[in-house]
């Protein structure tokens, strides 16, 4: 069953939350930030990215860089730039990329779930950076940005926010300089709360797309002060973190592209040569050219596209893992061919979202940056889901979900 909770949430007023909102914290270097923040003192980069009201020479993880979230963000809402609901609700939030919707529940999950494994997980967490997030949250007392969760979608719970966002005005409504439209409404209807509280209960299941290391960091946090508390109550808030729930069938990931900067010291046709013993090489009918189909693959290299396809007998179709496209191109061709072994940590590799399109992997090659580009096939949302339940892990860099969630819109205190 999954758990989840009402909450009063602290978000921007009306008039201000375009200003306010803004891409998650992971996305950006400091440099990034600052520039995007620059001119706007309300943009919440100053919360989840404070080093950029500090000196650049200030570190990362100086105490100083939280005390300043903590700082910023107190300031906001004594400023009233937030206000905070009086009772605890649910939110919906939609958004709108392309004329595409995805509507998710904003509401709070059971960290005892993410303990237990019934909120799954499909990446390993790096331990710097899960630091860096448990510093944040304890220092602000609030999850700033939410976890991004899916489920395997029911139609009675659509129905329920569908027929809710049509019977009601939305609390929001604007559009972000990428062109996404978000909108969100309030659910204060005790009978609506307690319907998809009921459903959510029958729901086996939720699953992390995006923001591993904000729900390991707030759990810990979470476990942190339960264990610290004279008398643990478990309806402290505490208990549980800021999420948004989308069905799985309204979700889009897109792929997530390779460039490699030399071809592990083989000539051009030696190269493509080893990459025959495993696929099938053609030359591209259109350029630039996506993969049409999974086990496809599309390589750019000395001004022309190609279309790679995996050779049958390559394939393992009864293994999760390696029958992924990302595990495909890297065991029979990045490994092996190429010589990279650690994706982490190989300077030799870069990944680029598919949100910069095919162009960018043309200019990454043409510009001599790197020799060589691998477009690949989308990973699918169900593939994901598979892996997560059977415990695994899918390979670095294997999804892009696109539109991001925008931070600073809803907040979860947590005291």
């Amino acid at each position: 069953m999954s758990n989840i909770k009402p909450f009063k949430g602290i978000r921007p007023t009306q008039d201000k939350v375009h200003l306010v909102a803004a891409l998650p914290y992971d996305v950006m270097s400091s440099s990034e930030a600052r520039v995007r923040a620059e001119g706007n003192p309300l943009s919440f980069l100053h919360v989840d990215k404070a080093e950029i009201d500090l000196d650049p020479s200030v570190n990362l993880y100086d105490d100083a860089v939280y005390e300043k979230a903590a700082e910023n963000l107190n300031k906001m809402i004594s400023d009233g730039i937030y206000q905070q609901d009086e009772k605890e609700v649910f939110y919906i939030y939609m958004l709108t990329m392309n004329k595409r919707e995805q509507t998710g529940l904003v509401c709070c999950c059971d960290i005892d779930e993410y303990v237990n494994g019934t909120i799954k997980k499909h990446e390993h967490t790096i331990k710097a950076k899960e630091e860096d997030r448990l510093r944040h949250i304890d220092a602000c007392d609030a999850n700033t940005g939410p976890v991004f969760l899916t489920y395997r979608a029911r139609r009675d719970i659509s129905d329920i926010i569908n027929r809710y966002k049509a019977a009601h005005r939305p609390m929001y409504d604007f559009i972000t300089t990428d062109g996404i439209t978000h909108t969100a409404w309030l659910i204060d209807d005790e009978e609506v709360i307690d319907q998809l509280k009921k459903l959510f209960a029958e729901v086996p299941a939720l699953y992390i797309a995006d923001g591993h290391h904000r729900s390991a960091s707030t759990v810990e946090v979470g476990l942190k002060r339960r264990s610290e508390a004279k008398n643990a109550d478990p309806d402290a808030e505490y208990n549980y973190f800021l999420s948004v729930l989308f069905p799985d069938n309204e979700l889009h990931i897109m792929d997530y592209n390779r460039v490699i900067t030399d071809l592990n010291g083989h000539t051009r046709e030696a190269f493509f040569e080893l990459i025959r013993e495993n696929f099938e090489i053609d030359e591209a009918p259109i350029a630039p050219f996506n993969p049409p189909f999974p086990h496809s693959f599309s390589m750019y290299i000395d001004n022309q596209w190609y279309l790679l396809t995996a050779k049958e007998g390559i394939i393992d179709d009864s293994d999760p893992i390696m029958c992924l496209d990302v595990s495909i191109l890297h065991k029979w061709i990045i490994e092996p061919i190429l010589g990279i072994t650690d994706v982490r940590s190989d300077s030799r590799i870069d990944f680029v979202g598919g949100i910069r399109g095919l162009c960018e992997l043309e200019n990454r090659v043409n510009s001599g940056e790197m020799k060589v580009a691998f477009a690949l096939y989308p990973t699918t949302i169900e593939q994901v889901m598979t892996i997560a339940d059977n415990s695994l892990v899918m390979p670095p860099k294997s999804t892009w979900f696109e539109p991001k969630l925008r931070s600073g819109i809803f907040i979860h205190k947590l005291s």
